[in-house]
């Protein structure tokens, strides 16, 4: 019997022992170890360079002791933090959760911090085409409530 809930991580290889990396471009939730609760997610990320990859997956165990910020939506709170960011500004939780700003959303984050549109604009523009979900693992400790399970290869089905 599983602890906690299953979580899954696209990557170019298997992630036995996730870790923080910091990328070229700032992340929705900053530099962390990303993952989602949707495989088929997880396999475009896998897939997005050369339509092959790997689907790690791993057991998540919620830590009490841990600061963690959950958005169950797309709200205003929501869009500020990823605008904040996105524009380079770091926080101070262990773990952030919630929906992800894809390919389309993130254009219209990235207009609206350009100016180019209202906060209006953006919530009219912001309606996603399929379910989105994010956690984000971004100190030592809050790596620790993984346990890694199995990596296997995966394949762009689309």
């Amino acid at each position: 019997m599983l602890k906690g809930r299953i979580l899954y991580h696209g990557s170019q290889e298997i992630v036995e022992f996730p870790e923080i990396r910091i990328p070229r471009y700032h992340k929705d939730f900053y530099y962390g170890f990303y993952c989602t609760i949707y495989p088929a997610q997880a396999i475009r990320w896998a897939t997005r360079y050369n339509g092959v990859g790997y689907l790690n997956e791993y057991e998540y165990t919620p830590d009490d002791s841990l600061k963690v910020k959950i958005f169950s939506e797309m709200t205003e709170e929501w869009l500020d933090f990823i605008v904040a960011c996105r524009t380079g500004k770091s926080h101070d939780y262990d773990i952030v959760e919630g929906p992800m700003a894809d390919d389309t959303i993130f254009n219209y984050v990235q207009n609206f911090v350009d100016g180019k549109i209202s906060r209006e604009a953006f919530w009219a523009l912001a309606k996603f085409k399929k379910p989105t979900h994010q956690i984000s693992f971004h100190t030592a400790r809050a790596l620790e409530t993984l346990k890694f399970l199995r990596g296997s290869e995966v394949k762009n089905e689309e």
